[in-house]
């Protein structure tokens, strides 16, 4: 199949580095889906031991996905997809970090665009033959880099909140 194109080393700035349990939250998908996702090789994250780490790119496309499967997509529809959408982010990743850009996917599963002019995007879906579902990539972008993720947990908070002692509940 096809993977995602991993960051080696610390390249990538750490707002922009994501765990699974970031990913699933934010995107919407059980831990257990992104399992299979990366065994299925429809999104790789880099691996750290155990952990699975994902960079914007990726939890981009995790969105994306999860968008297109509650829209009844296939999986072999939505990699027609995710292939077309990696292309294009590959070009297009500072501009859809870019707070003015406007970029939606539309897709009926074997067109797929990538526009940012709404008259263009009204065009297409005028002419479309079959239903075309829009996906606002820009949205997906700017709500993954807004929404704080949640603090890791340090040895030292653990170890304090073991030792301090638990309340006696009243009975």
């Amino acid at each position: 199949m096809f993977k995602t194109k991993r960051v080696d080393g610390g390249t990538v700035a750490e707002e922009n580095i994501f765990s699974s349990t970031d990913v699933s939250r934010l995107s919407n998908v059980s831990l257990r889906q992104l399992q299979w996702w990366d065994e299925q090789k429809v999104v790789s994250p880099r691996h750290e031991g155990h952990r699975r780490i994902y960079a914007l790119q990726e939890v981009v496309e995790v969105s994306v996905i999860a968008e297109l499967r509650k829209k009844g997509f296939s999986l072999q529809k939505i990699r027609r997809v995710l292939r077309f959408l990696q292309r294009e982010m590959a070009k297009r990743l500072e501009e859809m970090l870019d707070p003015e850009s406007d970029l939606h996917l539309l897709t009926d599963g074997k067109t797929i665009h990538m526009e940012q002019d709404r008259e263009r995007i009204v065009d297409i879906l005028k002419s479309a033959k079959q239903a075309m579902f829009v996906v606002g990539v820009s949205d997906q972008v700017r709500r993954l880099t807004l929404t704080p993720k949640k603090p890791v947990k340090s040895e030292s908070t653990v170890g304090a909140a073991v030792a301090a002692p638990r309340k006696a509940r009243a009975f």
